[in-house]
């Protein structure tokens, strides 16, 4: 964090994203989501390389109050966060955010079959630690309830009570702790269903600016709402049509439209020239830390042929075991897989699961071992001098890839200077 800069809340930057509109200057901020360390400092080395503000979007399954499946508390993943920092030169902005803060978004609590008050209270103690740690944004995500039968969403009325519910329990903290004032963002585009169409996302909006007036809340007002604009599990291409209209939608409201699963996209620069404010990337950062960390296995593999006295890592069938001992493949299988074992599953399925689950055992303490020894040993043998910079690095290029298409390399001084 750069300490001779006053940092703005986000939602000053997000209304110096819309005056600079009127300049013909587009920017796009990114959220990274801290699905593990290597991409957490990645993320700051960027930010400071770049001269840029960062966001960074953690999920209640990542971080919370139990540790996550990252092993950071709220303030734990803050206190890494500044620490890093610290430890990259460059003038930077760095803003922890929770992403999907709703019931029954964490997997746990899903699991243990919580009812709706159970869950509602499970999240409103998490956002009361997000508030704790110093979080500047907490994303309000009420549209899923596994109450419901399959595929059935949660009627627009009901999501707009819960959000203004959540809300009201967040302000009512953060006043109580005499905090500064934060940051909101709404909405979703999850596959379970929610704001997925037009319709519908004018009348949350409608339903929201009404409910928060109703409640004393208009400051609460968000930064960010959250669109459907092609993007999914399956779809990497972005609309930017739809994302223009949704864009002309919120423009009277203050607000900027995000857009979630942004990994992969086929075409990121269209982000700001079509007015988005925000987009996450997530599992595509964990993709490119297990790539750089395979080539890392291929080098161990050649020095091992080369010299038979190396004792080996064994990393890639430490993170399988890791990945299938978690259970946590099982949540992305499609419904004519949902009976087959692991070793019953396509090679190629195999392969894409173990890579989507790796996020979740990167603390698994054989993983970390195995990893430990990889690592030194091709810097025992000086084939890769630094091994965790050697990840780092290509995580920090793929950032690299969105800090461009957003518009956001030496984008500080346009937050930061005065009017």
């Amino acid at each position: 964090m750069t300490p001779d800069i006053k940092k703005p809340t986000v939602d000053e930057l997000i209304r110096r994203i819309i005056a600079l509109r009127d300049e013909d200057t587009r920017l796009t901020l990114l959220a990274v989501c801290p699905n593990s360390a290597a991409v957490l400092e990645a993320a700051v080395k960027a930010a400071a390389a770049n001269t840029m503000p960062m966001l960074f979007a953690a999920t209640l399954n990542q971080v919370d109050r139990d540790g996550g499946y990252t092993g950071w508390t709220q303030q734990s993943f803050v206190a890494a966060m500044n620490n890093l920092a610290g430890r990259y030169p460059g003038k930077s902005l760095l803003y922890p955010c929770l992403d999907h803060g709703g019931p029954w978004l964490k997997d746990a609590h899903t699991k243990a079959g919580l009812s709706l008050q159970e869950t509602l209270d499970e999240v409103k103690r998490s956002l009361e630690a997000c508030l704790e740690a110093g979080y500047d944004l907490l994303h309000i995500d009420p549209t899923v309830d596994r109450s419901l039968p399959p595929g059935q969403p949660l009627d627009i009325g009901v999501v707009v009570e819960r959000t203004v519910e959540l809300i009201a329990h967040a302000e009512s903290r953060r006043q109580a702790l005499a905090l500064a004032p934060i940051s909101y963002e709404v909405g979703t585009e999850e596959v379970h269903g929610g704001l997925v169409d037009y319709a519908s996302f004018d009348q949350f909006l409608t339903g929201l600016h009404a409910g928060l007036q109703a409640a004393g809340l208009p400051h609460a007002w968000p930064s960010f709402i959250v669109g459907k604009v092609g993007t999914d599990l399956s779809t990497t291409t972005f609309d930017a049509e739809t994302a223009r209209r949704l864009t002309e939608r919120v423009k009277p409201l203050g607000s900027l439209v995000k857009g979630h699963y942004t990994d992969w996209v086929a075409n990121p620069e269209d982000y700001p020239v079509s007015g988005m404010g925000g987009a996450n990337v997530g599992p595509e950062f964990t993709a490119t830390e297990l790539d750089a960390l395979f080539e890392l296995c291929r080098l161990e593999d050649e020095l091992a042929a080369r010299q038979r006295e190396t004792e080996v890592s064994h990393f890639r069938a430490a993170l399988q075991a890791a990945v299938i001992a978690s259970s946590r493949w099982q949540k992305w299988l499609t419904p004519a897989e949902k009976d087959l074992s692991f070793p019953e599953l396509s090679p190629e399925r195999r392969e894409w699961l173990v890579a989507t689950g790796a996020r979740y055992v990167w603390t698994d303490p054989v993983v970390v071992s195995t990893r430990k020894r990889l690592y030194a040993n091709l810097q025992a043998a000086e084939v890769v001098s630094d091994p965790h910079e050697f990840v780092i690095d290509r995580i920090a290029q793929n950032i690299q890839k969105y800090v461009d298409a957003f518009n956001l390399r030496e984008s500080l001084w346009l937050f930061t200077k005065q009017e």
